[in-house]
């Protein structure tokens, strides 16, 4: 369980990492804080998602509540919603979607391998 959890948050931090710099956040305080987000809210995602095995509509509120938590905790880092907001649902968005693309690969070549939402 603990493989899963490390590897989701892992990927998760990296990707979203990617997306902050590829729209040119360079403030650090921003990029460490998305780091913390994560933690905060993928660990917990994870655990529950693995203890669960949640259908589509529960990963779909959970996303969401997400999406919440994460927009409050970067608003409080750039103090601006609209940015906050945005920030939130594209590196959950590209980050949720990139997870179940790793799914997709995996089931279609037969490979073992941990949720990663």
């Amino acid at each position: 369980m603990l493989d899963t959890i490390l590897s989701a948050l892992l990927l998760t931090v990296f990707i979203e990492g990617c997306v902050l710099l590829f729209i040119r956040e360079r403030r650090w305080r921003v990029l460490l804080g998305s780091v913390v987000i994560n933690i905060c809210t993928n660990v917990p995602l994870s655990i529950w998602a693995i203890s669960t095995w949640p259908g589509w509509g529960e990963i779909i509120v959970a996303e969401l509540i997400i999406f919440a938590v994460e927009t409050a905790a970067y608003f409080a880092l750039v103090r601006n919603l609209r940015q906050a907001a945005a920030y939130s649902g594209l590196c959950n968005s590209i980050s949720f979607l990139a997870g179940l693309l790793i799914e997709l690969i995996c089931i279609i070549f037969n490979i073992d391998t941990p949720l990663l939402y």
